[in-house]
């Protein structure tokens, strides 16, 4: 299964091109339908919806459609009619232009004041009257469904990119990690060897005088707690363990943007925490790089589904 990312954008237009006539003006139609739906990263699915008022009684199908396909995500859709439409328009006929001369001839009986019909006002009318209401709810079900298609292959790109920035971000980390596992002994025995001769210093100065078993114990005691204190065997297992769930997800697919979120989580915290115990200077540095690599991934994991 795929990853998919929650940003994306599509549009698709449709044009039916009818003609119509009704037998006094003939109109060759145009109007076009165009939808778009563009989609960013949120924590739930959160759709809106643009309509025209030709469209609205859609809203409750294209809801359900959006919901049936998508998982999150804060997703606008938009739709628009464009009427610009080219009108082929023949001489009115005999009966149309009756009909209008005893309108006006009606109106100007009651209003005297009134302009007479232009021409222009004439072949407007006939127009208006004769171009037919289209039912675009069929249309814009089906266009849906093509624009659906195409924010999925778009988010589906998108989810491929990140999950390739996924695992080598993982590569990094584990490569950080086998690099910090052999500096704790090499630590401790450091620790333990300025302990022990911390001890030897204090034997000379008391010329022999103090319990030099008792001494040498102390010191091996303050070794001991000084290698427990700065021991990162359990937080390097626990990351470990966390990037092979991170990949196991990454190559499973499907909805998991949540799951990473939590474990990005817990990553940054071992990272912290190896930081914390740190004892040396690049121990430090590795802390650091896992938090700048955790924070990348942690970036990109906003952006999946």
């Amino acid at each position: 299964m795929s990853v998919y990312s929650m940003t994306g954008y599509a549009s698709a237009q449709h044009n039916p091109g009818k003609e119509a006539s009704d037998g006094d003006v003939k109109t060759t139609s145009t109007s076009r339908l165009g939808m778009e739906i563009r989609a960013v990263n949120s924590r739930f699915l959160d759709l809106s919806f643009r309509l025209p008022e030709e469209l609205r009684a859609c809203e409750p199908a294209l809801r359900d459609k959006l919901n049936a396909r998508l998982k999150r995500g804060k997703v606008e859709l938009r739709a628009s009619i464009d009427s610009a439409s080219s009108s082929v328009v023949t001489e009115p006929s005999t009966r149309l232009l009756q009909r209008l001369n005893a309108i006006q001839d009606n109106v100007k009986a009651w209003l005297p004041a009134a302009q007479p019909l232009s021409v222009a006002e004439v072949i407007r009318l006939a127009v208006g009257e004769s171009a037919p209401g289209k039912d675009w709810q069929a249309d814009a079900l089906e266009l849906a469904d093509a624009v659906l298609d195409a924010l999925l292959s778009a988010r589906e790109r998108e989810g491929a990119r990140l999950a390739a920035m996924l695992f080598d971000r993982i590569k990094q980390l584990r490569a950080l990690a086998t690099k910090a596992g052999p500096l704790i002994p090499e630590l401790v025995a450091q620790q333990r060897q300025r302990f022990l001769d911390r001890w030897a210093d204090a034997m000379e100065l008391t010329d022999g005088q103090a319990k030099s078993d008792m001494a040498q114990d102390r010191a091996l005691t303050e070794a001991t707690a000084f290698a427990i204190r700065i021991d990162v065997a359990e937080e390097l297992t626990r990351l470990a363990s966390h990037l092979d769930e991170l990949e196991r997800l990454v190559k499973k697919g499907g909805e998991i943007g949540k799951r990473l979120d939590f474990l990005i989580q817990e990553l940054h915290r071992e990272a912290n925490t190896l930081g914390s115990k740190s004892a040396a200077l690049e121990l430090t540095h590795i802390s650091v790089d896992m938090k700048v690599l955790i924070e990348q991934m942690r970036e990109q994991v906003q952006n999946i589904e």
